[in-house]
């Protein structure tokens, strides 16, 4: 491992990098590359004998995040108490990254997914294992992870318990049930979010059925070159699910039209600002549904089969197709349910499409879940689980917290994001329960 080390605003800091294999569960040779992990480790002064935390981010596809100071939020609580490990997780940040580019240099479709089976949970509970030995030995370390990070220490619980000394999930224990199961609740958890913000906001349902049926007749196009669609807007109802962003929301809206020799049009202000919502992640497209797929070993025999994009059709308000003007149906926002066709739509992932294809038909896949091994767990967890979680409905979660044996913390007072806007409450919630 190679390490580098700076001084940041009384903490240091320590960049690792760490050469892993491609496939933890093959030997190494010319069929089984390796990547580069990396983590940021922070270290408060006068905390330097104190045990080790790794933080696993949500996503999937997004890195460990970047703080500019470590005086504010679950951060600081956590640095009271531990060294702090910010994972990138492979294919992310300062990891070997995972996007059409990195994929360019394999031939078809089929080399691509399956190069990119290897960026599951229990892949990257294996980054971790071996970061851990580097750095903690024999002993084990804490870990706390937000959403999708969640779901890798429910892996890491099932694959590699012993490398655990306590664990903590905020909004992110997940369903161990098809995928199907867990779309149709997040539905309509999205659908009583959007109906509770258009209570709030009607002048904004009105823009959003205007904005739908204006760009399915006019060719409006993103900063960056490619046609916005109806359903590539819609996306931006993932913003209903954060604890900040549905005010954000409300402004990103509030005035998207310009006149142009006397045609209504979108503003290239507006524009931008949707651009900027609706660029997602490659990873975040991939693996959106394929992280359920053969989730546990019950599941082994089915396939995902664009769950999203089936279930649109049967949720009244999420079709993809149906007329925004009609206002005797409902017509939402989507939230984290990632449509087959924006593969089409957006260039940055339309190179993934074909492997994106086969991983959705994929009925074959090493599950990352044991329940078998999970119901005797013994590693202390402390979840915490939204009541109105838009995105891990909390109905499942709870039934996974109750197999784990998890002390659970259940709140209607934050959204999914609740660890970020809650100044450090959350986690020093969940701190609290594993030491009582």
């Amino acid at each position: 491992m190679h390490t580098e080390s700076y001084l940041h605003h009384g903490h240091a800091v320590y960049e690792h990098r760490l050469e892993v294999p491609l496939d933890h569960l093959r030997p190494s040779g010319d069929d089984n590359p390796t990547i580069e992990i990396f983590a940021r480790e922070v270290v408060r002064k006068g905390r330097e004998e104190c045990p080790y935390a790794v933080f696993l981010q949500g996503g999937p596809g997004y890195p460990s995040p970047r703080f500019g100071t470590f005086s504010g939020g679950w951060m600081n609580r956590l640095l009271q108490d531990y060294r702090v490990v910010l994972l990138d997780q492979r294919g992310t940040g300062q990891s070997t990254r995972m996007d059409a580019q990195a994929l360019s240099h394999l031939a078809t479709d089929d080399e691509k997914a399956a190069y990119l089976r290897h960026f599951r949970q229990d892949q990257i509970v294996y980054d971790a294992e071996a970061l851990r030995r580097e750095l903690c030995g024999d002993e084990p370390w804490t870990t706390l992870g937000q959403s999708f990070g969640g779901f890798i220490t429910t892996s890491y619980l099932s694959l590699a318990p012993q490398g655990l000394k306590a664990s903590m999930i905020t909004g992110g224990l997940p369903g161990l049930v098809h995928v199907d199961d867990i779309y149709r609740l997040t539905y309509e958890r999205t659908a009583a979010r959007n109906r509770a913000y258009f209570q709030r906001h009607p002048g904004d349902e009105k823009t959003v059925r205007q904005l739908c049926a204006h760009l399915a007749d006019t060719e409006e196009t993103l900063p960056t070159g490619e046609r916005l669609s109806p359903a590539r807007l819609r996306i931006i109802g993932m913003m209903l699910g954060g604890q900040g962003n549905t005010d954000q929301l409300h402004y990103l809206l509030e005035g998207p039209w310009v006149s142009v020799g006397g045609q209504r049009r979108l503003s290239s202000q507006f524009l931008a600002a949707i651009g900027s919502q609706v660029d997602v992640a490659p990873i975040y497209a991939v693996f959106q549904e394929y992280i359920y797929a053969c989730a546990t070993p019950e599941l082994v025999g089915t396939a995902t089969g664009w769950a999203a994009d089936r279930l649109a059709e049967e949720v009244p308000g999420f079709a993809k197709d149906a007329d925004p003007l009609d206002e005797s149906e409902p017509f939402y926002l989507t939230g984290e349910h990632f449509m087959r066709r924006v593969f089409d739509e957006d260039p940055g992932l339309a190179p993934l499409k074909g492997a994106a294809e086969i991983l959705a038909s994929t009925t074959e896949a090493v599950p990352v879940y044991l329940p078998d091994v999970l119901a005797r767990n013994t590693v202390p967890v402390a979840a915490a689980v939204y009541y109105d979680d838009m995105f891990v409905p909390r109905e499942l979660s709870l039934e996974t917290g109750e197999l784990i044996g998890a002390r659970h913390y259940i709140t209607n007072e934050y959204q999914h994001d609740g660890s970020a806007y809650s100044g450090g409450k959350v986690v020093s919630h969940l701190l609290d329960l594993l030491a009582d």
